[in-house]
């Protein structure tokens, strides 16, 4: 899958998964699978940002606002980042509605 193609999807952190942050990480726990994982302060922002929003393509744009990061190291990394969450199982495809 191409950084463009997930980066036009939409996404959703299911009910089986819980994260919370603290002051230098995000803690994500899988409670299907049990595994629990950590991220960083960036990790944690654009976990926030997607679990809000939806839009990978906002997470890009906030995380070039908030950290400065250059547009074309943002959309790697937010696709990178996506896809190792949805291998995961820590987010979903958000189910598109007929005729959209």
């Amino acid at each position: 899958m191409s950084a463009d193609s997930i980066l036009d999807e939409r996404f959703v952190v299911p009910d089986h998964v819980v994260h919370r942050s603290f002051a230098a990480e995000t803690v994500v726990l899988n409670l299907e699978t049990g595994g629990y994982h950590g991220l960083n302060e960036v990790g944690g922002f654009m976990l926030g940002v997607l679990a809000a929003t939806g839009d990978p393509g906002e997470v890009v744009r906030r995380v070039v606002t908030e950290y400065g990061a250059p547009l074309d190291r943002a959309r790697t990394d937010v696709a990178s980042f996506c896809t190792d969450l949805l291998e995961r199982r820590l987010i979903e495809r958000a189910k598109r509605l007929p005729g959209r």
